[in-house]
């Protein structure tokens, strides 16, 4: 016997959800499914459980856009506890050093210089990183001693927002993707020479998204399978923000969407650059440009 078609909405769109602490992500997205009664979803970056802020969530057609989502800057704003160390470079972990230095705000300020532009990190020995097709979190947990390659990572801005006390600092980090807080928190209390993690997590802005314009986990809760929560989807070209859009006519789109090349309107696009087609603001398929057409490598289903 055949499988069945699989059974939801076929929506498309995206949905910024302010995640709150105490729950992992995938819950999240788990939740919002149910809520839509979405055939398919997915998501753009990994919160850890504790962290809070924007969790994007995919709907149908724009899972094709999450990777524009993941590759574009995004914003935290975060606490560290110095003078203290853990496992696991957050308040999770179990307390593996500590230290009676405080430094300075100078010092501090001095200090985040070191973390901005193309730098080189670690990550958390408790990451989703893999080792030899295994996560790291899990050889971690099973105690066996493991050491991560760092990798680059482009660090926008690192600021010093404020010092509520002398065991704690509020800074904001704006970088690219694959940035791990917790290691910016444990690298900047070795530097410090007082050790560090983070105490509380916030990501504020990914892309075009933000967590002051996300729902509420309770209020997703509360609407779920209501007409009412479809007022909080948007439109799927939201996760496209980051390419050059390309108008098209109808016969154009049409080519694209049969994964032909097809005649774009441009302007201000170079030879082999990405972009997307639209037509009447709908988008028809993501590629590169080439002489006048757009070369497909994504396309979007017609919506009906």
């Amino acid at each position: 016997m055949g499988r069945g078609r699989k059974k939801g909405r076929d929506i498309s769109g995206w949905l910024v959800v302010d995640k709150p602490a105490g729950i992992t992500s995938s819950a999240v997205v788990n939740k919002a499914k149910w809520a839509f009664d979405a055939k398919k979803a997915g998501h753009a970056g990994t919160l850890d459980p504790e962290a809070t802020g924007v969790l994007a969530i995919a709907f149908g057609e724009a899972t094709k856009t999450v990777p524009y989502i993941t590759d574009a800057l995004k914003a935290y704003r975060f606490t560290v506890r110095l003078g203290q160390a853990t496992n696991t470079d957050d308040t999770e972990g179990e307390v593996i050093a500590t230290s009676d230095k405080r430094p300075s705000d100078d010092e501090i300020k001095a200090a985040l210089d070191e973390f901005t532009g193309d730098i080189m990190q670690v990550p958390p020995k408790f990451s989703a990183v893999k080792i030899d097709g295994q996560r790291a979190y899990k050889l971690a947990r099973d105690g066996e001693d493991i050491e991560l390659v760092a990798r680059p990572l482009w660090v926008e801005a690192l600021e010093f927002i404020a010092r509520p006390d002398a065991d704690h600092v509020a800074l904001e980090m704006t970088c690219g993707k694959g940035g791990y807080v917790r290691a910016v928190a444990r690298d900047l209390g070795a530097v410090l020479g007082c050790y560090g993690h983070v105490q509380s997590l916030r990501r504020v802005w990914s892309g075009p998204f933000e967590a002051s314009d996300g729902i509420e986990f309770d209020l997703l809760d509360k609407l779920a399978k209501t007409g009412e929560l479809d007022q909080y989807l948007l439109p799927l070209e939201t996760g496209l923000t980051e390419l050059p859009e390309l108008r098209c006519t109808l016969e154009a789109a049409g080519k694209m969407r049969n994964g032909n090349a097809g005649m774009v309107i441009a302007s201000d696009v170079e030879y082999g650059d990405e972009a997307w087609a639209s037509l009447d603001g709908q988008a028809v398929a993501i590629g590169r440009y080439m002489a006048g057409e757009l070369h497909p490598s994504r396309v979007f289903v017609k919506p009906q």
